[in-house]
């Protein structure tokens, strides 16, 4: 059998699976006696401990994860290996921090969105104008990188035309998501957190074997460059970069809305601690692992140009063609999981957060059910068009709208839940002020001794929030106890 078709067998038969997945889960959402809104935004919060570490970790790995890292790895080395541990406390940050409060606080005032935890903790429509229009614009530059990636993944394994590459990918997250909302995410999410570890773990092994061990490949990786093994990678990567992307990657994931919405949606206390234990390992595998085969790759198939060519290329090398359909799974996987996330977030933004709350307060069920729906679908095709002419710097405008998120929802989330002198003032000086800094500092091209410019942003936007509600301290707000445990 011809090799191509081969390894074309099993991509869509997982993309089949995805859809399958959706028509089930879409006959819950019409059982009588189910919530429409709770279950299409926040599944019902049913999900299980397994299913909570898995969505978690799915959401928060993408493309870069499965592609750009690596590539990064190939060229930097070693450091980029060490580097990538940061990301392995993810999952235990953010249910550890968030997942017991927001949990609890969600219940108790019904919110199936952040921006409705915002609107009953802050009482101010400008804040949830703000959340819903940041959620918009930066899932919107973010999603479109991702529709991006995941056509580039199937592009470069198949030898697929970009175009019909973008149309497959889309079709099959467009409709999943839509028809089968966040329940159909959640389980998708877990199924493709599954693909990501069995992916990683053939390609680990396969090129071990095709280097002839890891002592062989570290040798070869020596001979070529012996910076390449150093924990800085002969200076190439800074100590305040390293900071800047502590901050990124590890404490500013408590911003993100898309892995913040995860601490609203599990069944109890036992569900989240087993997330909280399921979650790091299977985040520190698969950051660890994907970055090592990257480095692995200098010392099998040293002179590839292009870092982000250099999974595609390993896995076309040392795996059979089966083997090689199946590893497409892992990034395209890693690909879909995200951008899922963010199109049911989006769509929730638009009808639970504004339409809602501001255009038709007396909307009924089947009215809402059918606008959300559609939104999520419309979104999708925009997402789609977009997509079709792609820009460069895809890796750029995804960190770009991963921090802009930060900057804009972490001290309104944190110190929300935390603190009871927050006030709506403060929110919004910090939502303003970080969220214009980290723009301007990318547009001016500032630099405060080599950090990214997330750290100088979430510190002026913290600033800005303790001024803000030192300001608004006197404003007579009443304060709901049952937003506090």
């Amino acid at each position: 059998m011809n090799d191509k078709l081969l390894m074309l067998i099993p991509l869509f038969l997982y993309l089949a699976l995805m859809l399958f997945i959706a028509y089930n889960t879409s006959k819950q959402k019409n059982t009588k006696g189910i919530n429409f809104l709770e279950e299409y935004f926040i599944g019902s919060r049913n999900m299980g401990g397994f299913v909570l570490a898995m969505t978690l970790v799915a959401t928060y790995a993408s493309a870069s994860s499965f592609i750009g890292g690596p590539g990064v790895a190939y060229k930097l080395g070693l450091a980029w290996v060490l580097l990538s541990v940061i990301q392995i406390p993810t999952a235990f940050l953010t249910l550890g921090i968030l997942g017991k409060r927001l949990a609890i606080i969600s219940r108790r005032i019904n919110a199936v969105t952040i921006t409705d935890y915002l609107r009953a903790r802050y009482k101010s429509n400008v804040v949830v104008v703000l959340s819903s229009i940041a959620i918009l614009i930066f899932f919107g530059a973010s999603m479109v990188a991702q529709f991006i990636g995941g056509a580039r993944v199937i592009e470069a394994i198949t030898g697929l035309d970009y175009s019909l590459s973008l149309s497959i990918f889309a079709i099959v997250v467009v409709i999943y998501t839509s028809f089968g909302g966040f329940r159909a995410v959640a389980i998708t999410d877990t199924i493709q957190g599954i693909v990501m570890i069995i992916a990683t773990l053939f390609l680990i092994f396969a090129l071990n074997k095709a280097g002839g061990g890891m002592a062989n490949i570290t040798r070869n990786i020596y001979e070529i460059n012996p910076d390449l093994l150093t924990p800085t990678s002969g200076g190439n990567v800074a100590k305040s970069f390293m900071l800047g992307f502590w901050v990124l990657v590890g404490v500013g994931v408590l911003g993100l809305p898309q892995t913040s919405i995860r601490a609203m949606g599990f069944k109890d206390s036992k569900s989240m601690h087993n997330a909280m234990f399921i979650g790091t390992l299977v985040v520190g595998f698969l950051m660890i692992g994907m970055h090592l085969i990257g480095f692995m790759g200098i010392g099998v198939y040293p002179g590839v140009e292009v870092g982000d060519k250099i999974i595609p290329i390993l896995s076309l090398k040392v795996l059979s063609p089966i083997a090689a359909g199946i590893f497409i799974g892992g990034p395209l996987a890693a690909t879909m999981s995200t951008v899922d996330s963010m199109l049911i977030m989006s769509s929730s933004a638009i009808i639970k957060d504004l339409y809602i709350n501001y255009i038709n307060k007396n909307a009924g069920e089947k009215k809402i059910k059918r606008i959300t729906l559609a939104n999520t679908f419309i979104m999708g095709i925009l997402t789609y068009i977009f997509a079709l002419n792609p820009p460069s710097l895809l890796v750029f405008i995804n960190l770009f709208a991963f921090a802009g998120l930060q900057a804009a929802f972490l001290w309104p989330i944190l110190l929300g839940l935390y603190t009871k002198w927050a006030n709506k003032t403060g929110a919004i000086f910090s939502m303003f002020g970080g969220v214009f800094i980290y723009i301007f500092f990318s547009i001016k091209k500032v630099s405060i001794i080599g950090l990214h410019n997330i750290v100088p942003s979430l510190l002026i936007s913290l600033a800005m929030f303790l001024i803000g509600s030192y300001i608004g301290r006197n404003k007579k707000v009443e304060v709901d106890e049952n937003l506090f445990i």
